[in-house]
């Protein structure tokens, strides 16, 4: 398979480009507005490439997939962070190509969200609450794949409310999923999600030792949508065909 890396020059660009190479895949082209020796943008590519990941900037979201939609091919995003008008064209751009979107690369985070998911239906009335650990860079916070899971979770509780964080006075209420973010040196990430019904305590934990691994599953997610129909997949389709 011949892979298009957008975002080659970053540390998760340059992580992908070792784990295709070394998975037998060629790349087709390293593009990167930073990069040395490399496109500075898709569109100055002319060859041959079955799929497109991208590893660079969600504020490059629009852009990229009407790159990737005039030269019909399919894209993994991989990024982070899309604002609400960023999503929204995510969603109405789906007809045309094969569109991977996870607000998290890991195999693991997507069997997380699953068990998440299958716990808030079991015990819906149960007091739910999420902390996530990233490094003291990360930009975003909560993460985005605290996002996931909290709306994963709420789509099996009725009248679900996201909490960020708690302060003030205020006891909690039926229906609160509890958000909370901590920036600490160089963690690479922590998913921790912590389901209480009063007579029992749950704990569901994720945690990510290298940032390598969300290069592999943004490859395997690449491998999925090469020859898929147009439209929008995620990592649940991914892992059921695993």
């Amino acid at each position: 398979m011949k892979i298009i890396v957008n975002g080659a020059a970053g540390f998760m660009g340059r992580e992908l480009t070792r784990i295709i190479e070394e998975n037998g895949h060629d790349v087709a082209a390293l593009v990167d507005i930073n990069g040395e020796d490399m496109l500075k943008n898709i569109k100055e590519f002319n060859g041959k490439a079955d799929v497109i990941i991208d590893f660079s900037h969600h504020s490059c979201t629009q852009e990229l997939i009407s790159a990737a939609e005039s030269m019909s091919l399919p894209l993994v995003l991989a990024t982070t962070g899309q604002t609400p008008e960023e999503l929204e064209f995510i969603n109405n751009h789906t007809d045309k190509i094969p569109l991977f979107f996870s607000a998290n690369m890991s195999l693991g985070v997507a069997m997380l969200t699953k068990l998440a998911r299958e716990c808030a239906k079991m015990f819906p009335c149960a007091d739910i609450e999420i902390v996530e650990k990233h490094h003291n860079r990360k930009l975003d916070a909560p993460s985005g794949t605290a996002l996931m899971l909290a709306r994963a979770i709420s789509e099996e509780i009725d009248n679900a409310k996201f909490i960020y964080g708690r302060a003030g006075q205020a006891k909690r209420m039926p229906g609160e999923i509890g958000i909370h973010a901590l920036r600490l040196g160089d963690t690479v990430g922590e998913h921790e999600i912590i389901i209480d019904t009063g007579a029992e305590t749950l704990s569901l934990k994720h945690t990510a030792h290298s940032r390598a691994l969300f290069a592999r599953g943004a490859l395997e997610a690449a491998l999925f949508i090469a020859g898929k129909t147009p439209g929008l997949y995620a990592m649940s389709e991914l892992v059921a065909s695993l």
